[in-house]
């Protein structure tokens, strides 16, 4: 048991006396040391006594969408693990297709006395839904807090990736390969973060290369849906009208766009390159390996919990939205335009100007 201690103290940067104060469950820890202890004993692979272990702070929902996308998973992990580190047991409840709506769940997850709930690209992201739903879960005294999507309408505090600047990334990234026909895939416009990629992407389009707004939004923005499938036929369409590369608004649609260029006999990136969004689990493994616009997961997880935790002690944050910026991850799916490319992509490319040699 010393040996133990003396891990346990090492990993939590205390004494061995404090930890073996925490395991006895003794007063005079602060709650902030006894949760550092608590946190060791979980990352060594001890089992909490069980005096400790009974002291569960509640349940947690999280409802998230489906878990195909590799983001969600990761998202819920790490929102998972802040959760236990704090005492609280998450619950993860996921929407299927054909299943569970998020009435029907938040419904269950009420039913059961969670203590709040964090919803992930859930109906708040959506801005043909009723908010309502959300002011009666308030009413309810039901402490919650909404990731990924934005709507004024509703009380509560929101955790966001900066859509804007991720697209801006992506365009200036492929300007300064010599792009200049970039197309912009991604899913439903009703969602907000669809929305904000598509101010940040004509905005970047105007100012670096001249663009007329009009037209990027006609010719170079593809709706579909956020699946590979979708990825597939917005690039299929936007190869159609001369672009030499294509932003995706998730990693999934990215891969859809590298199947695309391949079917019409292309290579990515020598005659197309591709950007995805999210940096997901594995994506830098991909063939070839995808340049991504990563989302900050973990400060976003930490975040949500963080923000949580605030509105669960009676001492809420502000009910405003906290943006967090993406990072560009260059890998190699993104290249110098080709020569080549100025032609031979549709009726639209012979308008762009000649292209330099990559």
């Amino acid at each position: 048991m010393t040996a133990r201690l003396s891990d346990i103290a090492a990993q939590a940067g205390v004494s061995e006396a404090t930890v073996s104060r925490v395991l006895n469950g003794k007063p005079g820890v602060a709650a902030a040391t006894r949760q550092s202890v608590l946190a060791a004993l979980d990352v060594l692979g001890y089992e909490r006594p069980v005096r400790l272990r009974q002291r569960s702070a509640g349940l947690v929902g999280l409802i998230t969408p489906e878990l195909e996308n590799p983001i969600f998973p990761a998202l819920a992990q790490v929102i998972g693990q802040a959760l236990t580190r704090q005492g609280y047991t998450p619950v993860l409840a996921t929407q299927t297709p054909g299943g569970s709506t998020e009435d029907e769940l938040t419904e269950m997850l009420v039913e059961r006395g969670v203590s709040g709930i964090i919803y992930v690209s859930g109906l708040h992201a959506d801005t043909t839904a009723d908010t309502q739903r959300y002011d009666r879960l308030r009413a309810q005294g039901v402490p919650f807090v909404l990731v990924d999507g934005f709507s004024p309408k509703v009380q509560a505090p929101f955790i966001s990736p900066d859509d804007r600047a991720a697209a801006h990334l992506a365009v200036t990234h492929l300007v300064s390969l010599g792009h200049t026909r970039i197309g912009l895939a991604l899913g439903p416009k009703r969602f907000v973060p669809v929305q904000r990629k598509i101010e940040g992407f004509v905005a970047a389009m105007r100012d670096q290369l001249g663009l007329d707004p009009d037209d990027i939004h006609t010719r170079l923005v593809q709706h579909s849906l956020y699946t590979l499938e979708g990825g597939q036929a917005a690039t299929a369409a936007l190869i159609e009208r001369g672009c030499t590369a294509i932003v995706c608004a998730s990693d999934m649609m990215a891969l859809g766009a590298i199947r695309a260029v391949r079917q019409q006999g292309l290579d990515v990136p020598a005659d197309v390159s591709v950007v995805g969004f999210d940096d997901s689990p594995l994506i830098a493994f991909t063939d070839p390996p995808l340049t991504t616009v990563r989302k900050p997961v973990p400060a976003m997880g930490q975040a949500a919990v963080r923000t949580l935790l605030e509105e669960i002690g009676g001492t809420p944050a502000p009910h405003s939205e906290f943006v967090f910026m993406p990072e560009l991850v260059v890998r190699g799916s993104t290249a110098s335009v080709s020569p080549t490319s100025s032609s031979g992509f549709g009726p639209s490319a012979s308008k762009g100007p000649k292209n330099r040699k990559g």
